[in-house]
This record gives C-alpha cells, structure tokens and sequence, in this order.
C-alpha cells in the first residue's frame, strides 16, 4: 500500500470507527487495524489522534462545501441561496450518512465547540452560511438575532429531520424537505419578507 493509501485508509477508518463509537470508542489501535497498515504508522502521517480528527473534519466540510458551490445561485435572493444551502446540507447527509453521523459526534465535542466558536465568532475570512446570515441581516431580510441563534433556529432542525429519516421516525421526500425549509425559513425571516 503507498503512503497515499494509507493516509486515506486511517482518514476512512477513523471516520468510520468514531461516526459508530464515537471518539473515545476509537483508539488509535483500532483505527490502524481498520485501516489495515500497522500501530505506528498513523503516527508517520498525522502528528496525533487530535491532528487526525480535525484532517478527516477538514475532508469532510471540504467535501460538503463542493457539493454546496455546485449550481450555487450567487446573485440570487438570500432565501434562494438559504434553500440552496438548506437542499445540500440534506441530500449531503443522506447520501454519505457516515459523514452525518462523524459530524454529529465532532459538533457535539469539545472539538467541534471550538471549531463553532471560531467559525461563528469570526470577524476575518469567509463563511458562506455566516456571510449569507450577515447579508440578511444587514438588509433586515432576517431577523436581527446573533448569527447562532439564527443558525440554530435554520439548521438545527434540519439535523433532526436528517437524523428521524436515518433512524426510520419520518421518510422524507423532496416534498418534506421543500415544506421543512420553508419552515426554517419562516422562523428567521421577518415577517413579509420572501
């Protein structure tokens, strides 16, 4: 196996084993039996079990954010762009249901808290979600709220359903998924806006 495989082997299986045991369930042993290479060769691409969760992160929103800039309609109305984005992170998750399910384990640790906190808190680089929320508000097409809070009340639901559909609670079609954002929608939007 060359070096490019094996450092995509411990990416994969270290995806794999935390979206199912989470990351105190994946020592670094099990993740190299995963992937197939010996106990210390992780250690010859990633400098530690830290540096490669925040890799297989990293791959993963890389991955997520191609899929949102395919037919993005830039220039189109924020509510246009929000569904976009809305329709994506969606089909996204149900497509690859392990990156779903390592995202919600890394968004749910003190590895996703600080990566929320700098991402969110940001004043410098670009974010396209954050950017929309700040285009929103400063043409009061959103309600004036922090942007966690509108992300909260925009996307939160959207993992719920995500999450119901995998574990079998509501089977989602492109009807729901329509009726959900609009939904989501609604709750950020001032009252009139389109």
């Amino acid at each position: 196996m060359d070096k490019i495989c094996k450092r995509s082997e411990l990416l994969r299986a270290a995806q794999e084993i935390i979206a199912l045991n989470g990351f105190h369930g994946a020592p670094t042993a099990l993740i190299s039996e995963r992937a197939n290479v010996a106990a210390g060769t992780m250690y010859r691409y990633f400098e530690s079990k830290d540096a490669l969760i925040h890799e297989v992160f990293r791959h993963l929103e890389e991955r997520f954010f191609r899929s949102i800039m395919e037919a993005y309609p830039a220039g189109r109305s924020i509510r246009e762009r929000f569904i976009h984005i809305g329709k994506i992170f969606i089909h996204h998750c149900l497509t690859f249901p392990m990156d779903f399910r390592f995202l919600e384990q890394f968004h749910n640790s003190p590895y996703g808290v600080v990566h929320r906190r700098d991402k969110m808190l940001a004043e410098q680089g670009s974010d396209i979600m954050r950017d929309l929320f700040d285009e929103a508000r400063r043409r009061r097409v959103t309600k004036d709220l922090p942007n966690p809070i509108l992300f909260a009340l925009a996307f939160g639901p959207l993992l719920d359903i995500v999450r119901d559909h995998i574990l079998g609670f509501i089977a989602l079609d492109e009807g729901l998924i329509e009726s959900t954002l609009d939904a989501c929608w609604d709750a950020v939007k001032f009252a009139g806006e389109d």
